[in-house]
């Protein structure tokens, strides 16, 4: 009997949801399915952005950035995981300022979940377009067998926000740097450091939008290193169909004025001309404020 006992209580206890120490609360709980090492409390507190109200920049709040200038700017789209609310400040203060690397993995997956947002997102237009084009019924872009997968958008680079020598040197590491390795893993799309900061432009947290602007005027320029430039000669040989314009998708922690993302796919799309290659550059963070 005593057997049989323990035999229901083995099976009960493999049966019975594991209880992890959660990385956003520290306390201990049921563990989330989509997103490990946090608890089913924290996940479902997590502020999402599933639906921006700007569909340029990915804000989810009203926007006026994105309408002061008719200029074109030199990103497409940019999408976000989660509004940078106050329990995602502290979370991402604890990945970039406190050493919590163990974090980059969850912030990745959550990345991922902007990366297909973008990716639905330009699909429907792309998809859309070609209905308007061959004036087809409305209705024939909800038809999947008359979508044909060579057009379904997909990104052939990720390209991190570089940091400067001064900030690597005092955190260890480079936090979009490691966002962008978890989103290749999960995507199987290759990133390269094309670009380098060219000074350090300070915290920009505590400046206005003017002076992040200004900050960030000639902020980057192309990485020289040979063996970057040889990566590059590469990747850029295995890109299928030359003629097509490159997709390439700029990785950052937060997006604030979007002033970093700008000045980064500047020195992204010159550096596509000196290969004498059209770029279509986007960009994916973490949050958005």
């Amino acid at each position: 009997m005593n057997n049989l006992s323990d035999w229901i209580t083995g099976i009960r206890s493999l049966l019975a949801p594991a209880i992890i120490r959660c990385l956003i609360c520290s306390s201990n709980g049921r563990p989330s399915a989509g997103l490990p090492g946090i608890c089913t409390g924290c996940e479902a507190g997590i502020p999402w952005i599933r639906q921006p109200r700007c569909q340029t920049c990915g804000r989810h709040t009203g926007c006026p950035d994105c309408s002061r200038s008719g200029q074109s700017a030199p990103i497409l789209y940019n999408r976000s995981a989660v509004a940078y609310t106050q329990v995602m400040r502290e979370l991402l203060g604890r990945y970039k300022y406190r050493g919590h690397e163990r974090l980059a993995p969850l912030l990745g997956l959550m990345l991922d979940r902007a990366y297909i947002q973008l990716k639905v997102y330009i699909d429907h237009r792309q998809n859309l377009t070609l209905v308007q084009s061959q004036r087809l019924p409305v209705h024939s872009i909800l038809r999947k067998k008359k979508v044909n997968p060579a057009n379904l958008w997909h990104a052939d680079l990720l390209v991190p926000v570089p940091v400067s020598d001064s900030r690597l040197m005092e955190r260890g590491f480079n936090q979009a740097e490691r966002l962008a390795d978890v989103l290749s893993g999960l995507k199987g799309i290759p990133q390269l450091p094309l670009l380098v900061r060219t000074h350090h432009t300070g915290k920009q947290s505590f400046k206005s939008r003017a002076e992040r602007i200004a900050d960030m005027k000639h902020a980057f320029a192309a990485n020289s290193d040979n063996s970057v430039r040889a990566q590059i000669s590469s990747w850029l040989s295995q890109v299928q169909d030359p003629g097509r314009p490159l997709q390439i998708l700029i990785i950052d922690d937060i997006y604030t004025t979007g002033s970093t993302i700008r000045a980064c796919a500047e020195a992204v799309q010159l550096i596509c001309a000196s290969h004498r290659r059209d770029a279509e550059i986007y960009s994916l963070t973490w949050a958005r404020s």
